[in-house]
């Protein structure tokens, strides 16, 4: 599994000349940066607009999810449990369906090539996982927390934010890792309704990095590696947290 990993640093590394060597090297015997320095002089934007991205829809998917995972698991309204199963057959219709519903929606309102759009469109993936998991993790806090708030005074919405969400720090980093990982590696949603514009995220930038520079392979892998930094560095920083998210509301007493 790790071996491509591999692959894609050595290459990244790797001169022209050497690239079709046979056998291949094992090792950027002759190692040069000047695959990353092409990544930093052309690539940058693409990144900067998959952050911005990334960031808007863990913003808007914790925004959603938290106080709907509260409400399914603490407040009980009626229909909670028809509620949960429309969530599950949510995350089974494919993107690309989605995305095509998206594409006709967008062009009506002229939110084509848009990076708020595609905030939304990459939500709407991310926030029936996370309400999942927010009702998971919620339902697992003792009733006694809560209605301990509501002796000292606290309403519904004052219980969710000061006890509550504290609480459950651990789904909100699941949850924020899962929506901005999601929307990093987004392709489909990107291509289809972000092609061709001014705010293309970095999935957009390789694609077309490939197409117009299809020898320089060296750039392309060294694009890979910077892309999946950020990605890589909220996993191992965040590894606790999300293993404690996902187990949360597993085991009942």
């Amino acid at each position: 599994m790790l071996f491509p990993v591999y692959w894609m640093l050595n290459v990244s590394l790797t001169r022209d000349q050497d690239m079709r060597r046979t056998p291949p090297n094992w090792l950027p015997v002759h190692g040069t940066l000047e695959g990353y320095r092409a990544v930093l002089h052309q690539q940058l934007p693409y990144l900067g607009t998959s952050l911005l991205i990334g960031l808007g829809t863990v913003t808007l998917t914790v925004a959603l999810a938290a106080p709907a995972g509260y409400a399914l698991a603490k407040l009980r309204p009626r229909g909670g449990g028809v509620m949960s199963f429309v969530l599950l057959v949510a995350q089974m219709i494919p993107g690309i369906i989605m995305a095509m519903g998206f594409y006709t929606i967008y062009l009506k309102l002229g939110m084509l090539q848009n990076i708020g759009g595609l905030i939304i469109a990459d939500s709407t993936i991310a926030v029936p996982f996370g309400v999942l998991i927010f009702t998971a993790f919620m339902s697992g806090i003792p009733d006694e927390l809560m209605q301990a708030a509501r002796t000292d005074g606290a309403g519904t919405l004052r219980t969710f934010w000061s006890v509550v969400l504290p609480v459950s720090r651990n789904a909100v980093v699941t949850v924020s890792l899962f929506a901005f990982l999601w929307a990093w590696s987004d392709f489909v949603f990107a291509n289809t309704l972000d092609g061709g514009g001014a705010n293309e995220p970095i999935t957009l930038g390789i694609y077309h990095y490939i197409g117009n520079n299809n020898q320089q392979w060296n750039a392309i892998m060294a694009t890979a590696v910077v892309a999946s930094v950020p990605a890589t560095l909220m996993l191992i920083l965040a590894q606790r947290y999300v293993a404690a998210g996902v187990t949360a509301g597993a085991v009942k007493d």
